[in-house]
């Protein structure tokens, strides 16, 4: 099922049968992309032409957070759950050391990579990790970067950027990186390797996650203005109709 939301298309699917649309990529042998939307990045997408268009050639919009789904509901046009980059990434981990896929780790500061790569091995024994590398190159070595992926062969690809930065970067590499599946998981890396905790999944059945991540990372609150700014246009447009 998909919907539409402020011009975006968003698939109206549950983890579940993501990891299984992400198998069935895995199995066509054709490059792929996935984005996680989340309204900070549908926000900007609004006022932003170009971005919007990117966000609808990607072959899966996964709705990351509850914002998402909050919103197609007061569009009226309701999604079953949340599918969140790092829910889908650890998801598909699990479901590649059973499938022998091969996983490729791209982006967050150096070291970073390398670390959650190694905890995901230990979560799931038998994930075969084709590489690593940092998100901190410049334009110049993206090239070489692009061609280490290539070369890497990975059935999937996780780009660990921000948004929209890894969003631009598949959209424009894509072709070149192979078979992969790309898949624009934010901040997941800093996760899985420890290096920033994520909520309780007690404060993640209340929709407090944001709040959590806030308290932790208190330089975080420019980026947290967003979401009022995205109720509100939601609000605007889907029930006052202005």
């Amino acid at each position: 099922m998909q919907v539409e939301l402020l011009g975006a298309r968003v698939d109206g699917i549950r983890l579940e049968q993501a990891v299984e649309r992400v198998a069935g990529f895995v199995g066509s042998r054709q490059s792929c992309w996935i984005i996680t939307l989340n309204p900070e990045l549908l926000y900007r997408a609004w006022s932003e032409r170009d971005l919007l268009n990117l966000i609808n050639r990607a072959d899966l919009v996964t709705a990351d957070g509850v914002g998402i789904v909050w919103a197609c509901r007061m569009a009226g046009r309701p999604v079953p759950e949340r599918v969140t980059g790092i829910d889908l990434m650890l998801r598909l981990s699990a479901r590649a050391a059973k499938e022998g896929w091969r996983v490729f780790l791209l982006g967050a500061a150096p070291g970073v990579a390398g670390e959650a790569a190694s905890r995901l091995k230990r979560l799931y024994p038998g994930l075969v990790v084709a590489g690593t590398h940092h998100g901190y190159f410049s334009p110049a070595e993206e090239p070489s970067v692009v061609e280490l992926v290539r070369q890497a062969r990975p059935d999937l690809l996780f780009v660990a950027l921000g948004a929209p930065k890894q969003e631009y970067w598949i959209a424009r590499n894509r072709a070149a990186l192979g078979a992969a599946v790309a898949v624009g998981v934010g901040g997941s890396f800093d996760v899985v390797a420890g290096r920033i905790r994520r909520a309780p999944f007690w404060i993640q059945r209340l929709r407090l996650e944001w709040l959590f991540r806030l308290l932790k990372e208190p330089a975080r609150w420019r980026r947290m203005l967003v979401l009022p700014l995205f109720a509100w246009l939601v609000l605007k447009k889907y029930k006052l109709r202005i």
